[in-house]
């Protein structure tokens, strides 16, 4: 039958030769993005206590966003401890007061086509408009992969979005998204993979492409993604990266599909 996008991202980072919705597995996580307000004023009393260190710094994504600027004494706090954790831990890629944790990984090409990456954000989802496989979880969750650089997870359905024709003049992808959550409703979708295809996505800019994975944490999905392109190679090339198009699926999901024409 063949396996879907998410499906051989899994797979391959599973060690497997195919996977199927519903299996659990163990897998081997590429990256981790943690930011200010969940990660390492919480993260790093359970390392701690665990008596260990991050697993690889150079595969973690620090980020302050939520407190900056401070505006008490608080939020000061929580900065000066995101700060000396980076510090402690040698996290290089360490981003303050420089954007929005989950569009900075795609501003600053941190993410690539194929990657299992994860991130202590509901919206970590936004990275699947690069090909990658990218997914929210909480600092519990995340301490295991910063601690071990693995995690597991029960393998998602994926529903597969066709988009056709081009957006008009005046219409957005977030109205495409709101359309879709107004239908299905804010639970449309739960611990499932949005997968976004067709002509109406190939004509949108990464920019434009990234508000549909985004949303995905608004309709209660697991993720979304949306397979790499020549438009996801162009990206990366105004990033200075050379990268080759990612993984595509080989399985139609027909049994839960949506169109949408525009």
């Amino acid at each position: 039958m063949g396996m879907t996008l998410a499906e051989k991202i899994i797979a391959g980072k599973a060690g497997l030769a195919g996977v199927s919705p519903d299996e659990i597995h163990w897998v081997d996580v590429d990256l981790a993005m943690i930011h200010d307000s969940g990660g390492p004023r919480r993260i790093w009393p359970m390392l701690d206590e665990l008596g260990v260190r991050v697993w690889d710094p150079d595969r973690v994504i620090l980020v302050a966003d939520h407190y900056v600027p401070a505006q008490d004494i608080n939020a000061a706090q929580i900065l000066q401890t995101t700060r000396a954790f980076a510090a402690e831990f040698g996290i290089s890629n360490f981003y303050e007061a420089e954007g929005i944790a989950h569009t900075l990984l795609v501003e600053k090409g941190h993410l690539r086509p194929g990657m299992l990456y994860v991130g202590g954000d509901s919206h970590t989802c936004t990275g699947g408009v690069l090909g990658c496989l990218a997914l929210g979880m909480g600092s519990t969750d995340l301490l295991g992969v910063l601690a071990t650089g693995r995690t597991w997870l029960r393998v998602p359905h994926t529903i597969r979005v066709d988009i056709g024709g081009s957006l008009r003049r005046g219409v957005t992808a977030k109205d495409l998204m709101l359309t879709m959550i107004g239908e299905k409703g804010m639970a449309g979708a739960v611990y499932r993979v949005l997968e976004f295809i067709g002509s109406g996505v190939a004509s949108m800019s990464v920019d434009e492409r990234s508000v549909l994975t985004n949303m995905c944490a608004e309709i209660g999905a697991k993720t979304g993604v949306i397979a790499s392109d020549k438009t996801t190679v162009s990206h990366f090339a105004n990033l200075g990266i050379q990268v080759d198009e990612g993984p595509l699926s080989d399985r139609d999901t027909g049994r839960r599909r949506t169109s949408f024409r525009q």
